[in-house]
C-alpha cells in the first residue's frame, strides 16, 4: 500500500561491483576471494558492467514496483498494520557453481533420509531409545513428540514430504548445516517469486549463466502430493491448509495454492465426517483426499493435540490414523526439526547409514549432559546459547553481548534447567554483495535449500532462499528484525530444463467448466470485498463533492446545500454525532476538524482511510480468489496518512490542503473504478464473482438510499445546487443533463435514482441484479420453488416498482414526503435482513468449531 522508496546508490561507477565492494576480511566472501572474482561469478560479472548504471537501477526500481504489486509480504504480528510488510530482494543473486552444488545435494538427501529414518523409528519402534543411542528424556519431555500420533502408518509409509535445511558457511568455505525444517517448511514460495521477479530484470544475463530452473522441483512435489492420495488416485481434492491472513507466511500461501493448482483452506473450511475430511463448499460437503499443511504440529487438532487452538479441525489425527487423508508433513515431524537433536545426529549418521554426515553442522553441546555444561561454562564467549525445543520460541543468544545482568541472569537459568538449551559453536557467517543505501555492501547470509519426496528418496530444489542480515554487524540474519533475500542460481553446463508445470496440450482431458468449488470462507471474504470496496468509493465520492462546496465559499451559509451533505456524510458512515445535530453546532459551522477526522483517521470505523484498509486486510484474505492485476490495482490504493489529522496550518493554507485531499480522493476513485471495471469484465462468472458483485449490489443500493433520504425528504428544499450534488456523488448528473437539459425537478431525480432500471446506479437496477446472481446461487436450482432470501429480494423489487412517484413526492402535512421517508426506512430495513439472511444462510459454516475437550473460554 505504501510506496517503497528506491535507496540512492552512491558511487555506482562502470562496474557495479569492482568499484564499490569491499569483501569482508574475517569470513568467506561468496563473490570475491581477497580482491579477485571467484570463477564462477566471473561469467555474470562481466554481463553486468555491460549494463548503464542508470539502466541496472531502473530495472531494479521496477523490480521493486513489481514485488508491491505483487502483494509480495511477510507480515509481522507485531505490525499494526501486519499484513503488508513488503518484502525485501535484493538484486544482486547469490550464485552456486555446478561442483559446490553436486556436493550440497548429496549431503541434503543424505539429511533428509536420515531425518525420515529417525522419525519412523521414534513413532514406531523406538529401537534408538532403547539401544541408548538417544536420550529418554530427550524425546519424552520434548513438546514437539506427539503421542497422539504414534504407531499409526502415516500416507505413502513417510512422513517428510518437504524438507527444508538451512545452511551456513564458515571461514573455511565449508557448508554447515544450523537448523532443519520438517513439519511445515516455509520458504519455496518466497524463492519461487524471488526466481521470476530476477528473471524478468536480468533475463540475458540468467540465460547467459545457464541457470538451473525450478518448474521440475514443483511438478514432481504436486505429483508426490498427488501419489499419496488413498482414495481419488486419478484426481484427488488436494487442498493447503493454513492458519490465515494472521500467518507470518500468508503470501507465500495464497502463492503455492495457485501455482499448484490447489485449494487454500482454513481450519474452519474443513470437517471431519465418518473418518473422511470434507471442505466446506457452498455446493455442500466434497471429500478431500490430501492436506499439504503449512499449519505447526500442535495446531491441527484440538481435540487430540492443543485443546485451544481454533487453527485445526478437530478429529484430523484419528483420520489419518484410519488412513482416511493424506497429510504432508505428517503430524509429527517437528520433534527431528527440534535443535536438541542436532548434538546426536553425526553419531546417528554413522550408526543408521554407516556414513559420516556430508553436510556436518555447527558442533552442538546438550547442556543437560554434565560434561556438556561444563564446557559451555569455560566457553561461554565462544558459542550460541538455543532453546533445546522449537516449540518454545526463543533467539538464539550471543553470550559474549550480554550486559554484566542479563549474563548473570542467563547463567542463572543454564544453572537451574541446563536441560532446555543447547549450545553451539559460533561461526562466522559468509557474507555476499548488497546494495544498500550506501552502496554496496558485504552482508551475513543463511541459505534455506529445500527438498521434496520422490519415490525412495528426495529431490533437490536447485536453488534456494538466501536471506541476509539488515546491517553488517548483525549476527542474527533474520527476515523479522529487517533482513532481506536474494535469489539463488544454480549455474550448470548441462542443457536447462524447459518443464512447466502446464501440461501439454496432447494430452486427453476432460472438459470443465466448474467454479463452484467457493468454501464458504471465501464467499464471505469476496461478498465484503464487495461491500468495502464500493462502500469506500461512494464515500469517497460525497466526501469530493463536500471538500468542492468548500473551495466554492470560504464559509458555509445557513440553509445552504453543503450543511445538507454533511448530515448525508454522517448517516451514511454511521459516525454519529458528526454532522446530524441542529445548524447552530459547531461541528456544522466549523466542519473542517470532523471533516479530516473522516478522511484520515484509521482507526475509527467509517472513516475513509479506515474503510481503505478494511478493503486491503479482506482482499489479502482472498488471495487466491483473485487475479493478479485486481490485487495490484488494490495495493495502488492510498491511504491518507494519520499525521494530516491535525489542524496546525490548515486555515492558514485551507485551499492548498483542500485540493491535496481532493487530489487522494480522485486517484483512489479511480483504482476503485479501475476494480469494479475488472470485476465486471475479466471475472468468470461463478460464485466467487456473484458473492463479490451481491455485496457491491448491496452496499450502493444502501449509499442511494441514503442519498435520497437525506435530500429529498424536507418539500421544503429547493435548493437546485443540493440536488445537482446529489446526481454528481451518485455518478448521474451526465444522465439527468442529456435527458432534462437544465431543468431540474424532484420527481425527475427521484426517477433517476429510484426507478430507473437502465441507470447502474439506480436502486431498482441494484435490485434487479441482486434478484439475477441470487437465482443462480447454489441449492436455489431446480428446486421448483425460491429460498427465503429469492422471496425477500423479489418482495424488495416489487415494492420499488410498484411505488408510485407523484404519491412519493407529495408532501404530508408536516412539510415532508412522509410517504417517501417511511417507504425508504422500510427499504433500508430489508435490505440489512437480506445481507444478514444470505451470510446466515450461505456462510453459516465460519462460526468457529466448538471443541469437544479443552479450554473454549
Amino acid at each position: 500500500m505504501n510506496k517503497t522508496t528506491i535507496p540512492k546508490i552512491l558511487n555506482l561507477q562502470n562496474s557495479v561491483f569492482l568499484n564499490d565492494y569491499i569483501p569482508s576480511t574475517i569470513a568467506f566472501d561468496e563473490l570475491k576471494q581477497e580482491c579477485n572474482i571467484r570463477p564462477h561469478w566471473e561469467l555474470f560479472v562481466r554481463s553486468l558492467e555491460k549494463l548503464q548504471p542508470s539502466e541496472f537501477l531502473r530495472r531494479w526500481s521496477e523490480a521493486r514496483q513489481q514485488l508491491r504489486l505483487n502483494g509480495v509480504t511477510y507480515n509481522l504480528h507485531s505490525d499494526s498494520r501486519g499484513v503488508d510488510r513488503p518484502w525485501q530482494l535484493d538484486p544482486i543473486p547469490l550464485l552456486i557453481s555446478e561442483n559446490e552444488e553436486s556436493h550440497i545435494q548429496k549431503g541434503l538427501i543424505q539429511r533428509a533420509i536420515l531425518l525420515e529414518i529417525i522419525l519412523k523409528d521414534l513413532y514406531g519402534p523406538r529401537t534408538l531409545i532403547k539401544n541408548k543411542l538417544i536420550s529418554p528424556e530427550l524425546i519424552y519431555s520434548n513438546p514437539n513428540f506427539l503421542r497422539a500420533c504414534n504407531g499409526f502408518k502415516p500416507a505413502g509409509n513417510r512422513y517428510l514430504y518437504m524438507v527444508a535445511v538451512d545452511l551456513a558457511r564458515g571461514p573455511s568455505g565449508v557448508f554447515h548445516a544450523i537448523s532443519d525444517r520438517t513439519q511445515a517448511p516455509s520458504g519455496p514460495g518466497y524463492a519461487l517469486e524471488n526466481r521470476i521477479v530476477m528473471t524478468q530484470m536480468l533475463p540475458e544475463i540468467f540465460n547467459k549463466c545457464n541457470v538451473q530452473r525450478l518448474a521440475m522441483f514443483f511438478g514432481s512435489f504436486k505429483e508426490t502430493l498427488k501419489s499419496i492420495s488413498p482414495f481419488n488416485k486419478d484426481n484427488p481434492r488436494t487442498v493447503l491448509l493454513t492458519a490465515g491472513p494472521r500467518s507470518e507466511t500468508y503470501f507465500e500461501h495464497a502463492y503455492l495454492a495457485r501455482y499448484l493448482g490447489i485449494t487454500l483452506v482454513e481450519g474452519g473450511d474443513l470437517t471431519v465426517r465418518n473418518n473422511r475430511v470434507y471442505l466446506k463448499l457452498l455446493d455442500g460437503l466434497q471429500p478431500v483426499d490430501v492436506i499439504m499443511r503449512r499449519l505447526d504440529d500442535r495446531f491441527c487438532d484440538p481435540l487430540e493435540l492443543q485443546s485451544t487452538s481454533l487453527l485445526g479441525v478437530p478429529g484430523l489425527v484419528q483420520c489419518a490414523r484410519r488412513g482416511g487423508v493424506a497429510i504432508a508433513n505428517a503430524l509429527g515431524c517437528s520433534i527431528v526439526e527440534s535443535p536438541i537433536l542436532m548434538p546426536f545426529l553425526p553419531y546417528l549418521a554413522k550408526t543408521l547409514l554407516g556414513e559420516e554426515l556430508i553436510i556436518p553442522g555447527v558442533t552442538s553441546y546438550w547442556c543437560g549432559n554434565t560434561e556438556s555444561l561444563k564446557y559451555v561454562f569455560n566457553n561461554l564467549d565462544n558459542i550460541v546459547l538455543k532453546t533445546a525445543f522449537s516449540s518454545r520460541r526463543m533467539e538464539p543468544i550471543f553470550i559474549e553481548e550480554l550486559a554484566k545482568a542479563q549474563r548473570e541472569e542467563l547463567i542463572e537459568s543454564l544453572i537451574k534447567n541446563p536441560q532446555n538449551y543447547i549450545a553451539q559453536e559460533r561461526i562466522e557467517l559468509s557474507t555476499a554483495p548488497v546494495l544498500t543505501e550506501k552502496g554496496i555492501q558485504a552482508r551475513p547470509l543463511v541459505l534455506r535449500r529445500f527438498l521434496c519426496a520422490q519415490e525412495d528418496s528426495f529431490l533437490n530444489m536447485p536453488g534456494g532462499l538466501c536471506r541476509y542480515a539488515s546491517s553488517t554487524s548483525m549476527r542474527l540474519v533474520s527476515v523479522q528484525q529487517g533482513g532481506g533475500s536474494k535469489d539463488t542460481w544454480v549455474l550448470t553446463s548441462d542443457q536447462v530444463s524447459t518443464f512447466s508445470l502446464l501440461k501439454s496440450g496432447s494430452e486427453n482431458m476432460e472438459i470443465s467448466r466448474g467454479g463452484g468449488d467457493l468454501p464458504s470462507r471465501a464467499a464471505d471474504n469476496l461478498f465484503w470485498l464487495g461491500r468495502y470496496t464500493e462502500r469506500t468509493e461512494g464515500l469517497a465520492r460525497l466526501l469530493r463533492g463536500i471538500f468542492l462546496k468548500l473551495l466554492e465559499s470560504s464559509k458555509t451559509n445557513e440553509g445552504s446545500e453543503v450543511h445538507s451533505l454533511l448530515k448525508i456524510l454522517t448517516h451514511c458512515t454511521k459516525t454519529f454525532p458528526g454532522f446530524t445535530s441542529d445548524i447552530t453546532t459547531s461541528s456544522l459551522l466549523e466542519p473542517i476538524p470532523e471533516l479530516l477526522s473522516m478522511v484520515y483517521d484509521r482507526d475509527r470505523p467509517g472513516t475513509f482511510a479506515y474503510d481503505l484498509q478494511s478493503i486491503y486486510r479482506t482482499a489479502s484474505s482472498s488471495r487466491d480468489r483473485i487475479s493478479f492485476d485486481m490485487w495490484r490495482v488494490i495495493s495502488t490504493l492510498e491511504i491518507p496518512e494519520n499525521s494530516h489529522l491535525n489542524l496546525d496550518g490548515f486555515h492558514q493554507e485551507g485551499s492548498a490542503n483542500i485540493i491535496d485531499i481532493l487530489e487522494v480522493l480522485n486517484r483512489n476513485i479511480i483504482i476503485l473504478s479501475a476494480f469494479g471495471g475488472l470485476a465486471a469484465e475479466s471475472m468468470t462468472r461463478g460464485h466467487a464473482w456473484r458473492f463479490l458483485d451481491i455485496g457491491r449490489k448491496i452496499e450502493r443500493a444502501f449509499q442511494t438510499i441514503r442519498l435520497l433520504n437525506g435530500s429529498m425528504i424536507s418539500s421544503t428544499n429547493t435548493d437546485i445546487p443540493l440536488y445537482e450534488s446529489i446526481l454528481e456523488i451518485a455518478d448521474s448528473l451526465m444522465t439527468f443533463r442529456r435527458r432534462y437539459f437544465n431543468k431540474i425537478s424532484p420527481a425527475a431525480v427521484l426517477d433517476l435514482l429510484f426507478a430507473d432500471p437502465s441507470n447502474p446506479r439506480s436502486l431498482v437496477f441494484q435490485l434487479n441484479s441482486i434478484r439475477e446472481n441470487m437465482a443462480l446461487f447454489p441449492n436455489n436450482q431446480g428446486l421448483g420453488r425460491m429460498s427465503l432470501q429469492e422471496k425477500s429480494i423479489l418482495s424488495t423489487l416489487t415494492t420499488v416498482l410498484l411505488a408510485d412517484l407523484e404519491h412519493l413526492i407529495r408532501p404530508a402535512e408536516n412539510k415532508n414526503r412522509e410517504y417517501l421517508r417511511l417507504l425508504l426506512s422500510n427499504l433500508e430495513c430489508d435490505l440489512s435482513n437480506l445481507a444478514d439472511s444470505i451470510s446466515h444462510h450461505y456462510l453459516s459454516h465460519l462460526q468457529l468449531s466448538r471443541h469437544l475437550s479443552g479450554n473454549n473460554q
